[in-house]
């Protein structure tokens, strides 16, 4: 396979509230927190352990917009994009480094119930986009009609 790939699904809630800066050009950039759990039981004591993992994410433009004004603190996203790594030099001259989930496509997973502005799929089933392989027509039992198998 001579091709890469960086792609990042991640289903969280919001760590803090969106996070919008505005540009001179018109464009923007909303950056938030998603937090991702996993809970497992220690076998050794027997109690469920929960480990917390923070995503710093970016989202620009029209999406950076809409995520500001229906997304809030604690809300349930579906987030799907990149991993970017970024440096800058801190302002105690240190070099600092990041790694950053640059959105592409998301969806709303929390319910909101102010005048309906948003619908909620039903409990449990997300609305997660997938990419569908190309199929291709000619299968096998088309191509195998002679045989006499009985499957």
């Amino acid at each position: 396979m001579s091709g890469t790939l960086n792609k990042v699904m991640l289903i969280g809630h919001l760590g803090d509230e969106v996070k919008v800066h505005y540009f001179e050009g018109g464009g923007c950039v909303g950056r938030f927190p998603i937090a991702t759990n996993e809970t497992y039981t220690n076998k050794q004591t027997g109690e469920k352990v929960t480990n917390t993992d923070w995503h710093n994410v970016v989202v620009r433009n029209k999406a950076a917009e809409i995520c500001e004004k229906y997304l809030s603190k604690g809300d349930k996203v579906y987030v799907e994009g990149r991993l970017k790594n970024r440096q800058w030099q801190g302002e105690d001259g240190n070099t600092r480094y990041t790694t950053e989930v640059h959105v592409q496509d998301f969806t709303f997973l929390s319910n909101k119930n102010e005048g309906g502005t948003m619908s909620q799929p039903n409990q449990g089933n997300y609305a997660v986009p997938q990419q569908t392989p190309a199929v291709e027509t000619n299968t096998v039992a088309e191509t195998e009609e002679d045989d006499d198998l009985p499957f």
